[in-house]
């Protein structure tokens, strides 16, 4: 099950409270500003600085 379009519409990112938007694959969480990705487990964004994967610049 996909995450809801309302809930990206609250979520933001835990570490700057910036924008975040679901990667092409659906499996995590971008924040481009932090160059961070919350992973996605079960359905469930994990939504922990200590959890995140930083990303190559966009």
């Amino acid at each position: 099950m996909p995450i809801k379009k309302e809930l990206l519409e609250i979520l933001c990112c835990p570490k700057c409270k910036g924008d975040i938007v679901l990667n092409e694959s659906e499996d995590g969480l971008i924040c481009y500003a932090c160059k961070l990705m919350y992973p996605i487990k079960d359905d469930i964004p994990i939504m922990l600085i200590d959890e995140a994967v930083k990303i190559a610049p966009k």
